[in-house]
């Protein structure tokens, strides 16, 4: 059994969460709400919300729990030519609602239906309006091509869903969030759970109570030492298109 939440923003000790051999990795409680102070004090404790419509509001910290450092995402070589070369714009913070809106209706694989929910983007396209939840976008001859949003609280970012409408569109968002993120002194990128797909860009598993210490760190930061990114707010629209058709930038290839 697990707990359902009270009306005020707190959340059941992370170590009751259901495992694997439960069914349900990391499952740790049910109802609530997604008001912005729920969902902040989700994300510091290493909690997130996902769900289907046809079950209740549910409360998850798997572990071990998906992470990708900023600089060390995998390009191959044909991303890496596609950066280089290839016409599109990268734009922070412009077109959020358009972009969760085009990750609710992406085809995903062994998926029926979405579990970005109506009331799901509501809530973060607030939580985008105070200046805590941020996309990056591609675009291609003024189209929206591809992106991805997730939630930012001191130099950790969660990462919650990527859409892609062209080849590689996707792929060039997170590049190029990996390279904002480097810049901004972020420390970890929340992918949430485990996959081959993660696996291949360069995301590894950690155990929960590592992920917990990463967050306790990054999370809280002094104001004299944050950088703008650091704090909430919208993020710089034009901050990294083209970083990487630069003469100055290199692109390192991992296999």
């Amino acid at each position: 059994m697990i707990p359902w939440l009270p009306a005020q923003p707190v959340f059941p000790p992370l170590e009751s969460a259901l495992s694997d051999k439960d069914g349900a990795n990391g499952l740790l409680a049910a109802g609530g709400d997604l008001s912005p102070q729920r969902l902040i004090a989700a994300y510091r404790r290493g909690i997130f919300p996902w769900y289907s419509d046809s079950d209740p509001l549910l409360w998850w910290s798997p572990d071990p729990r998906m992470v990708l450092a900023p600089d060390q995402l995998k390009i191959s070589r044909s991303l890496a030519k596609t950066l280089r070369h290839s016409h599109y714009e990268v734009r922070l913070d412009t077109s959020f609602a358009e972009v969760i809106r085009a990750c609710a209706v992406a085809p995903r694989a062994g998926q029926n239906g979405t579990w970005i929910a109506p009331e799901m983007q509501s809530a973060y396209i607030e939580l985008h309006r105070l200046g805590h939840a941020h996309s990056v976008e591609t675009w291609r001859d003024g189209q929206l091509t591809g992106g991805l949003y997730g939630v930012a609280l001191g130099r950790a970012f969660f990462g919650e869903s990527m859409f892609s409408r062209a080849t590689d569109a996707s792929k060039i968002a997170l590049a190029h969030l990996c390279a904002f993120l480097r810049r901004e002194n972020f420390g970890i990128i929340d992918c949430q759970m485990e996959t081959s797909h993660l696996s291949s860009l360069g995301a590894v598993p950690i155990p929960r109570a590592n992920f917990i210490a990463a967050l306790d760190h990054l999370c809280e930061i002094p104001a004299s030492h944050a950088r703008p990114a650091n704090l909430p707010g919208q993020w710089p629209r034009a901050a990294i298109d083209g970083i990487y058709r630069t003469a100055s930038t290199s692109i390192s290839i991992k296999p």
